[in-house]
């Protein structure tokens, strides 16, 4: 939710004592609120709004069950905005059509009513003075869950199913936490607004240089390519990359890729994988040796190399013959004996053509880049747009509360998208492309939308621009099964919900609209999410304070450029500013972020997850069966705190909190999820007793076979 409209702390905590759907880190749970004889019109009613009685203030107000909104005054319909003016008292009164009575006597603009006897939490520190973004326009929401946007969109209100599509039955979020963080005022973003078009265009194109890529693999070293290295020299490359292109790399430096590079020659001559049994130990060192060989006779290797790869090679096929009682053990040393004999003279045979698979991929998506910026800049061309925004006016020394991107060229007309719902599945097409999410997410997508959406009231544009950004995240982790999953794990819920309630985080530095907790939240592509909520990427986003969640994708250079970018905001910020890391205990070799982290001054204190006994959510959560919700750990995490002094003072990691947080990771996702379908469910059967199966994720980072 774009929190532009924050005013001082002590009026949001004011705030949010008044409002009953609102959740707070210091706020006790609230009763149930008592309902009152309901005489509101009919279509307020079948909207989900209630009247209620608030004990606190004795006197009544309106509570919608269906958004959890709290307003005092009788609500108007397609006038009213939850982000400015949460609880309705600024709300424009209706015009005398529109019918709903006395809510619309009052004009004029009303103050809002502190309470006196509400403290500042026990955390709370002075504050400098933080402005909303006068630029920034705030969002209209004048659609509420209900027949006119099921029609819109071509569903039958009729149809128990499609009249759900925007009432989950299942959250694993809270889109209700505000957020603490406070960054500098900033201009809009340059990037041009996505389009069906160029996002199917673009969706070809990926298609293609993953099939270059793979074929060159093939081709020129005789491998497959290595599992999930073309997503991580995705993520590698737009560290450094300076092009225009949201996904695909244009302007880099160095070429060649070193994430690329390395997988590529790991699996060189043979990809070496986990061993269990004697015969498979044997055959995998038969392999190798046949694999060195045939490779350094095949390559312009000097004399010398060939001599030393081809007598070890020799050398050990005369074991394997003389040798029939060797254990897997034995063959184990063996192999690994052969590779520090045979591993650098093949490396040195190899690394020319590597280098240029590397470089090959990168200017075929050089090409690609070219190709599809063309057809964008057609296309807004055709409705009379240029994509040279007016320059922004000169940013303002001002703080304020963090808001979503936005975008400076206005976004073209934007195509039909038809939607339809099959078995709790939303499936939106576009020119016979589908793209499915859960209704659940789909539901999600739609309050977030509603919350950070500024230039579409109507919402005429919120189908092509949830498949913009389904489209976008299938291309980026690939289309195969559970591909990419692991790449966009997040926490359990009930984590998020103790480092909220235990450190104040109220953001997500990696996230996704799909995987997000919060509603404020880094996501990889500005165009597509800003919508959503996202404030951008997290190498670009610059917090003055607050409280943050990293949960990186496990991709070495960018943990390390992550870790230079938080010690270069800790060193700069003089209020609190504290970041909680998550990331795998990779020791052989340690990795440069793990080992920079460990030996920084900000480091307060760092936890150790054992490997199996804690959880991660799936990465593809927004279309998984609620079974593959959760999964295994199959790497020890370490969690990092990183704070400047004053981030410490306020959000210290003590003994007593740091036991809290390792308790909730001993609960499992899975039980919890189990037991709220369970109470939701209350009149249905007994829950099914079989067990659940737990699909482990394999780490980016292969080990050694032993």
């Amino acid at each position: 939710m774009a929190n532009e409209n924050h005013g001082s702390s002590r009026e949001d905590t004011a705030l949010m004592s008044h409002s009953p759907g609102t959740s707070h880190q210091n706020q006790p749970s609230s009763p149930k609120p008592a309902r009152l004889v309901q005489d509101l019109p009919d279509e307020l009613v079948q909207a989900g709004w209630e009247k209620c009685w608030s004990k606190r203030e004795s006197r009544p107000y309106y509570f919608n069950r269906f958004t959890n909104q709290s307003l005092w005054e009788m609500p108007l319909l397609g006038q009213h905005d939850v982000i400015s003016d949460p609880l309705g008292l600024n709300a424009a009164p209706a015009p005398a059509e529109m019918g709903v009575g006395d809510a619309a006597v009052e004009a004029k603009s009303r103050k809002r009513r502190l309470s006196e006897e509400v403290q500042p939490s026990g955390n709370s520190v002075k504050k400098p003075k933080i402005d909303m973004p006068a630029a920034q326009p705030t969002p209209n929401s004048s659609h509420t869950p209900g027949t006119p946007l099921l029609k819109m969109w071509g569903l039958s209100p009729e149809d128990k199913q499609q009249a759900a599509l925007l009432r989950p039955t299942e959250v694993y979020w809270d889109l209700d936490i505000q957020t603490n963080a406070v960054i500098k005022q900033r201009p809009s973003s340059k990037v041009l607004p996505p389009h069906p078009e160029v996002e199917l265009l673009r969706f070809q194109l990926m298609l293609k240089l993953r099939q270059h890529y793979r074929e060159l693999c093939q081709q020129r070293e005789g491998i497959d390519p290595p599992r999930e290295s073309f997503n991580r020299w995705m993520l590698e490359r737009k560290v450094v990359d300076k092009g225009t292109d949201p996904l695909l790399p244009s302007d880099c430096d160095p070429v060649v890729s070193p994430s690329m590079f390395r997988e590529i020659m790991n699996d060189i001559p043979i990809r070496l994988s986990r061993i269990k049994f004697r015969e498979e130990a044997k055959k995998l060192l038969f392999k190798y040796a046949e694999a060195s060989k045939r490779l350094i006779e095949s390559r312009s290797a000097s004399a010398d190399s060939r001599k030393v790869v081809k007598w070890n090679v020799e050398d050990t096929f005369s074991w394997l013959r003389r040798d029939h009682l060797a254990s897997k053990e034995d063959y184990m040393d063996r192999l690994e004996h052969l590779r520090k004999q045979c591993g650098p003279h093949v490396s040195a045979a190899a690394k020319d053509s590597v280098e240029g698979i590397c470089s090959k991929i990168y200017h075929i998506s050089l090409e690609y880049v070219k190709r599809i910026r063309e057809k964008h800049l057609a296309l807004l061309k055709e409705h009379g747009l240029s994509a040279e925004a007016e320059a922004p006016p000169e940013a303002q020394e001002r703080l304020v509360y963090c808001f979503p991107v936005r975008l400076a060229i206005p976004s073209p007309p934007l195509p039909n998208v038809e939607i339809h719902v099959e078995n709790n599945v939303a499936c939106v097409r576009y020119k016979g492309e589908m793209v499915k999410v859960s209704r659940n997410y789909f539901s999600k997508l739609w309050l977030l939308y509603r919350y950070s959406c500024i230039d579409d009231p109507s919402f005429e544009r919120f189908l092509p621009r949830v498949w913009c950004l389904l489209r976008r995240y299938q291309m980026m982790f690939g289309v195969g099964l559970y591909e990419g999953t692991g790449l966009q794990g997040s926490l359990p819920v009930h984590i998020f919900e103790a480092l909220h309630k235990l450190f104040g985080v109220s953001f997500e530095c990696f996230a996704s609209p799909l995987n997000c907790y919060f509603k404020q939240y880094c996501s990889a592509f500005p165009d597509t999410d800003g919508y959503f909520g996202s404030r951008g990427p997290c190498l670009d986003f610059c917090p003055i304070s607050g409280s943050f969640e990293a949960n990186p994708p496990f991709c070495e250079e960018l943990m390390d450029a992550m870790v230079s970018h938080f010690e270069k905001l800790l060193e700069t910020s003089s209020e609190p500013l504290s970041f909680i890391v998550f990331i795998p205990e990779w020791r052989d070799p340690p990795t440069p972020a793990l080992t920079r982290m460990e030996q920084s001054r900000f480091k307060r204190h760092q936890l150790i997850l054992p490997a199996f006994d804690h959880e991660y959510r799936s990465g593809s959560q927004h279309v998984c069966k609620k079974e593959e919700m959760y999964y295994k750990a199959v790497h020890n995490t370490v969690v990092l705190f990183l704070q400047n002094n004053p981030g410490f003072a306020k959000w210290e990691p003590t003994a007593e909190r740091l036991q809290e947080l390792v308790t909730a990771y001993k609960q499992s996702g899975r039980t919890l999820a189990a037991a709220a379908s369970s109470s939701s469910a209350a009149a249905a059967s007994a829950p099914d007793s079989d067990r659940e199966t737990v699909r482990e994720q394999s780490t980016s980072r292969e080990t050694t076979p032993n």
